[in-house]
């Protein structure tokens, strides 16, 4: 089973909407994932929209692959880079450690994790 930043179990960010690149709720990842979608974020409507103007629509539901698009205080699996991106333009939004993936301490300071947590 996968660890999270704090090094216990991972744990599920969320279930409605059904998130993570399996769709398992999980933030989990493999070498099939290449969007890297193991951070759990809490969306905000600036982070909705930053994601937007970068070319993912998040908001706008697609119900020929089951999303319902999301809005401002649902949590979701969201690529490492599209955070690391939205950090550095002051749009992240908060973090949820326990649900977030291990591998984010590769690329990000803890404390900066901890600095997001929600």
């Amino acid at each position: 089973m996968a660890s999270n930043v704090l090094g216990n179990p991972l744990q599920p960010c969320s279930f409605q909407p059904l998130t993570g690149y399996y769709r398992n709720g999980l933030c989990d990842t493999c070498a099939n994932d290449t969007g890297n979608h193991i951070v759990c974020a809490e969306m905000t409507d600036k982070f909705l929209q930053f994601s937007l103007e970068k070319g993912n629509d998040l908001i706008t539901p697609a119900a020929q692959y089951g999303f319902p698009g999301l809005k401002a205080g649902d949590r979701w699996c969201i690529c490492l880079d599209r955070w690391i991106e939205a950090y550095e333009a002051g749009v992240a939004p908060d973090i949820v450690l326990e649900s977030t993936h291990i591998s984010v301490t590769e690329h990000l300071d803890f404390a900066v994790l901890k600095a997001y947590s929600c």
